[in-house]
């Protein structure tokens, strides 16, 4: 069920019947044809194990499962949308940041600390976001959102790529992440957004960076 970007703020997909999608509430903008909106309290494919770890992240948004036959149109606080497409791999997105996404695929919650330790966690208490990272795994396509616009960066062996931790919007692929003091990098006093850290991604696959580091 690809999407199709109307213009960098709206993105269309098309709902067939026998398939759905979830979206974040109040994420639908127009649709045309017998389509239904219900609240998903399952948290999507991941079950319920999934929307625990929401709301110990503090990211209970509810999902609503879109179904029918016909065309939506997406979009949220006039954010700019980016579409990921997936071909087996995993997704790493922050739970705020998903717009929409593919039915077929399996939604879980990665505890950051899993892969970053202490630091991991720290993560979390300088940028603001949680400690669970939303996971998507299969074939299909997701669209996030972020402020600013969003670059994809590609991860490959032997060549980490550094990110500002708020300016991180979503990673995929067999990459390992990890925080890091920074300094010397940028000077702590600055604008106190966590500028004195960074989040070194290593391995193989991409991080989405935004050009904005405000929060959504």
């Amino acid at each position: 069920m690809p999407f199709r970007e109307i213009n960098s703020k709206m993105v269309e997909a098309q709902v067939v019947p026998g398939q759905r999608m979830f979206s974040q509430r109040g994420a639908m903008l127009a649709y045309r044809g017998d389509v239904t909106f219900t609240p998903n309290i399952t948290g999507g494919q991941g079950g319920v194990m999934s929307m625990i770890g929401r709301r110990v992240a503090g990211e209970a948004t509810p999902l609503m499962t879109v179904e029918g036959n016909g065309t939506v149109m997406f979009g949220h606080g006039g954010h700019h949308i980016q579409v990921i497409r997936l071909t087996g791999d995993t997704l790493f997105v922050e739970a705020d940041r998903l717009l929409a996404f593919d039915g077929t695929l399996e939604q879980g919650t990665m505890f950051m600390g899993s892969q970053g330790g202490v630091m991991g966690m720290v993560r979390g208490q300088v940028t603001g976001q949680g400690l669970f990272t939303t996971t998507l795994k299969g074939h299909g396509a997701v669209a996030v959102m972020a402020h600013g616009g969003v670059i994809e960066l590609p991860i490959t062996p032997g060549r980490a790529v550094h990110v500002d931790p708020q300016a991180y919007v979503a990673h995929h692929g067999d990459v390992r992440n990890k925080l890091s003091t920074a300094l010397g990098w940028r000077d702590m006093v600055g604008r106190g957004s966590g500028e004195a850290f960074q989040l070194e991604l290593s391995g193989s696959g991409a991080v989405y960076v935004q050009a904005s580091e405000e929060k959504l």
